[in-house]
Order: structure tokens, then sequence, then C-alpha cells
């Protein structure tokens, strides 16, 4: 008998090739990852060079996700928001071979911020639109009222950076060097824009070029008959997932630390519902809208529900659009999860952090024990500087996200100082950094005592601390999590919370709040961010001893906190563990 994963058709129950379908599927991501490492190598600015700030994925000419590229999730939203509105505005009999596409505006074009601009290529075959390759990189400014076009105190999209509705940059083949001019010097950094945006239409050639490679190997009727293969085998394999689960409903709530403005903790709630092999996620009773720039377009939240479901029920499916069959989400209009034009956007990262960690805590009410996990940093803590640039006329801009603690899980101590849920960048190395920037890192490490105590213990945030060098270096750093910290499960600590601090290590030391975007640093003045650790999972007292010295060892772990997190016995016994 068949396994109930086996590829078997849909519609006649006829049984595919599986080594076939494998191999197909990996050659369609085996484009994408030739896509994203193009994109990578030939970028300019540090952000898509260095970071990985970037996403590439291929569509179907109905507009439907075959394949993306293991980069950031979230941007699964902004690439298919960016195909949809294409197939929407023109259609496929309105495209012309050689024409590009370029939107990045949340409201008009299915985009989730502004920094992330997206282009798409239609690739024709015989005359007709049968695939599109798309790509985004997040720039480091598009303008807008601060450097790096994100601030959580914008009120509205006005405030975040030129807002690009889709048009054609490219037209038959033709750069429309006009608009790229007015595009990149809607920016403090236009070389790079140029340059970038430039980098991002040749990365899509390349996919163009690679997937008609394919089709004059296979044949179009071979490579379109294989893809409704693999989207329907991806939608029977979730179904199987979910209909694993037993049915009823769980809802799990976390909260951003404000909205921007100070006040309460905004609340984001998430109710799972599973009915046979059908799922309902629903954000009904997650907070208002925002005053500041917290707000999470629709394409963003799918994204980040996605990604969830994908990895509680089955972290190795396929990343095409059979995810999406089985999953129905709703989200009230005038929310943070579904705000009303012109809502700013801008910080959504870091909501979509706590929307992918609310569905993940709901799914605790169906899963075992051992699949459930505590809660990780949920955030995208960054810093932003800015200032006269020395290698060029005008301005810098770096900006930076940086990782925290993940949650511990059974038999498995969080993993310290990595990205969590949708954002999966790199960080920027010091090098790299001091000889772009006139700014000096004091300090790059993990936060000792970070992560929540548990029987396996959360992860350790990082601690990044830089220096200005130059007179009237602006800087911006932002973290949530810096009131509400991550919760542990079954018994475990809360890891600890962010920390932003001015001049750390002189008399004026001090901390100052996360949503504070107009600093202004003198040369030798500094500021640091300490960035959220990660929960535990279990009771701490069923901690191994030689664990904790192990802690102790490596400077996880003060003697002072394993003593009042393990007890003062247990606590000696691992310090003479680790002599």
């Amino acid at each position: 008998m068949a396994d109930r994963d086996s590829p078997i058709s849909k519609a006649e129950g006829q049984l595919f090739d599986p080594i076939a379908m494998e191999v197909f599927s990996n050659r369609l991501l085996s484009i994408t990852e030739d896509m994203g490492n193009r994109l990578v190598r030939a970028s300019f600015s540090p952000n898509i060079k260095e970071r990985k700030d970037c996403s590439v994925a291929m569509f179907d000419g109905k507009g439907r996700l075959i394949a993306q590229a293991a980069h950031i999730p979230m941007h699964l939203g902004s690439l298919s928001g960016g195909v949809e509105t294409v197939l929407g505005d023109y259609g496929v009999d309105n495209v012309r071979e050689g024409d590009v596409f370029i939107c990045n505006d949340a409201y008009l074009a299915g985009g989730t911020h502004a920094p992330d601009i997206t282009i798409v290529t239609p690739i024709f075959w015989e005359g007709r639109c049968r695939f599109f390759a798309a790509n985004i990189g997040h720039h480091s400014d598009v303008g807008g009222t601060y450097p790096g076009s994100v601030s959580p105190t914008a009120r509205t999209v006005f405030e975040e950076g030129i807002r690009i509705p889709l048009v054609r940059i490219v037209r038959e083949g033709e750069l429309d060097t006009g608009l790229l001019t007015l595009l990149a010097q809607n920016s403090r950094e236009p070389a790079d824009r140029v340059a970038d945006l430039k980098v991002q239409i040749a990365a899509n050639e390349r996919g163009a070029q690679l997937m008609l490679e394919l089709v004059r190997q296979l044949g179009i009727d071979a490579v379109e008959q294989s893809i409704e293969d693999i989207l329907a085998y991806t939608a029977r394999r979730l179904r199987n997932r979910i209909a694993a689960l037993k049915d009823g409903t769980g809802s799990h709530v976390c909260h951003l630390d404000d909205d921007g403005f100070g006040g309460d903790p905004v609340a984001i709630r998430a109710t799972l519902t599973v009915e046979g092999e059908n799922l309902t996620v629903d954000f009904d009773g997650s907070g208002p809208q925002c005053r500041g720039s917290y707000n999470m377009p629709k394409s963003a939240m799918l994204a980040s529900v996605y990604y969830a479901v994908k990895t509680m029920l089955d972290p190795e499916l396929m990343a095409n659009e059979g995810m999406f069959a089985s999953i129905t989400m709703r989200a009230p209009e005038g929310t943070i999860t579904n705000p009303t034009f012109p809502a700013a956007v801008g910080m959504r990262s870091n909501t979509a952090q706590r929307v992918a960690a609310s569905v993940i805590g709901a799914f605790a009410h169906f899963l075992p024990r051992e699949r459930v996990m505590a809660a990780s940093n949920d955030a995208m803590p960054a810093m932003v500087f800015s200032g006269r640039s020395r290698r060029r006329p005008g301005t810098y801009v770096y900006v930076e996200t940086i990782g925290g603690g993940a949650g511990g899980r059974a038999g498995h101590d969080g993993a310290d100082g990595t990205h969590v849920h949708i954002t999966n960048s790199s960080n920027l190395p010091a090098e790299a950094l001091e000889n772009e920037y006139p700014l000096v890192v004091d300090e790059y490490s993990l936060v000792a005592d970070s992560g929540g105590a548990g029987q396996w213990r959360g992860g350790m945030g990082i601690a990044r601390q830089i220096r200005a060098l130059d007179d009237d270096t602006f800087c911006y750093a932002s973290s949530e999590g810096t009131i509400v910290p991550a919760d542990g499960v079954f018994g475990g600590g809360k890891g600890a919370v962010a920390h932003i601090i001015r001049d750390r290590g002189t008399p004026g030391e001090h901390e100052i709040p996360a949503n504070q975007p107009r600093l202004v640093l003198a040369p030798g003045q500094s500021v640091r961010i300490e960035t959220p650790g990660g929960g535990g999972f279990g009771d701490p007292e069923a901690r191994d001893a030689a664990a904790i010295a192990a802690d102790l060892r490596q400077g996880r772990v003060t003697p002072a906190a394993a003593r009042a997190a393990y007890g003062a016995e247990k606590a000696a016994e691992a310090e003479r563990l680790s002599a």
C-alpha cells in the first residue's frame, strides 16, 4: 500500500515517479539558489552583499509560487504580492517580452515596507508568458524622515520613504534610466541604489535563462505537468499533517512592548482551529491599529503564518503554492494585523516576529511535549547609523538587524545569538563595518545570564556596541523585548529583556528608550544594544549539573545566576565540576 505522503495524482490517482519529482523540485530550487548567489555576490551595498538581506523566487504563469530560495521567510509576502500585482494590473496578455517591473508599496503593490524593493520579470516561451522570476532586496535607505527609512514613531507611510507602485522599469529590453534616477535620488545613497537595482534586474535575467534551459531540456508540457505534480503533492502532504492533529481550537497571546509611542503592551492573539484537513488562523483579539509603524500589511501576515505552520508541522515541506491550500487566515480590519491606509508599516518585522511566535505558541495545544518550544527572543533588534561618508560625496547609512536567544526545547538548549522566525540575515562582520563606515565595533559578544533557566536553557542574547568617529553621527537602536521577556514553558524561566545603553563604561553611561530615533553622537560616543534571551524549557531543578558546569566554564551563566536559578547545592556541584 502506498504511503499517505506518496506522490499520487489528486485527480486520477495515478502514481508519479517520486525520484523524478524530487529531482525536478531540486532543479527548480537550484535555479533560485543560483539567482540568489548572483544577487549577493554582485551587489554593492553591504546590506545585501554582506548581510544577505534579500530573497529570490520563481512563479508560474498563473502567479503561483513554485520555488523559493532559503533566504528571508517574510520576503515571500513581498515576492508573492509583486507578482499578484503584475497579474492584477496587467495580466499575462499585457506584458511584453523584455519587460521588468518594480514595486515596494504595502498598499498598492503587495509590499511589506518601503526599503524592500521587489523586481518582477516575466519569462516568455514561444511568445507566451509562462513564468515569473522575482527577487527582493532590502535597501538601506529609500528616503523618508530618518536614515534607514524606518522609524517606530512614523504615523503614516508618507514618512517612510518613496512609495513605488507597480511600474515598468524595463520596457521590452530598454531600461528606463529616468525612472531609475528618480528612485535613486530619493535615497541618501543614490549610487548604491542604482547599482543594486541593476543587479536585481540582472539576477532575474539569470533565473529566466536557467528556466528556459529547463524548458528546452524537458519540454514545456513536461515542465508544466511536473509543476502541477509538486504543488499537488505539497498540498496533500500538508493536509495530512493537519489531519494528524486532533480537531479543536487553541490560542496564544504575545505582546509588543508598546505601539511606538509608549503606552501599554499591544496584544497579538492567534487562534488556531483544526477541522479535518483544514487549518484556520484567526487574529481576532489582537490590538488596534498602532499609532506608530508596527502595523503589519496583509502580505507580511500571510508569509509569517505560512512560515510558522511549515515550521511546526513539516519543516522539510517544499516552499511552494501547495502550502497555501489548506490554510485560511483571518485578521479584523483596523487592527495591528490588518491596518488601513495610510498607517505606517516600517517596523512590521517586529510584529511579524510576534505573529510567528503566537502561532507557534498556539500549536502547543495540539502537539506533544517533545515538539513544543519555549519562546525565542521573537524580536528584530536593529541599529542604524548615518553621517557624512568618508568614501564618497554625500552620506552613508548603515543598517543591521541583530540576533538574540532562541527558546529551549526538549533535549536541546536554545541556540545562542541567532536570528529567529521570519528574519534570516547574516551579521555584518566588524571588519567590513569598520572598513565601510566611520564607526568602530567596541564589543560584539553574547550576554551572560540572558537565557532563561530550565532543564534546557534558553539561548543567549547578543551585545553589540558601536562607537562613532565623526561629528553629527545619527544613531537609532531598537528592540522589542525591553519590557516583555520571552516566556519559558513547562516550568522554564523567562529570558532576559533587551537593553539599549549610551556611552557604556563612561561617567555618562545611561539606558535609553528603545523607540528614540533622534540620537546624535559626537566622536567617541557609543550606543550598545543587548538583545533578548530565549525562554527555558522544563523545570530548572531537572537540569544536569554537568550542563550547568559547562555553562559556567563557557561564561554563559555566572555563579550568582546559577545559584539563583538552580539552587545553592546543585550550583556548588556544578562549580566543582567546572573548576
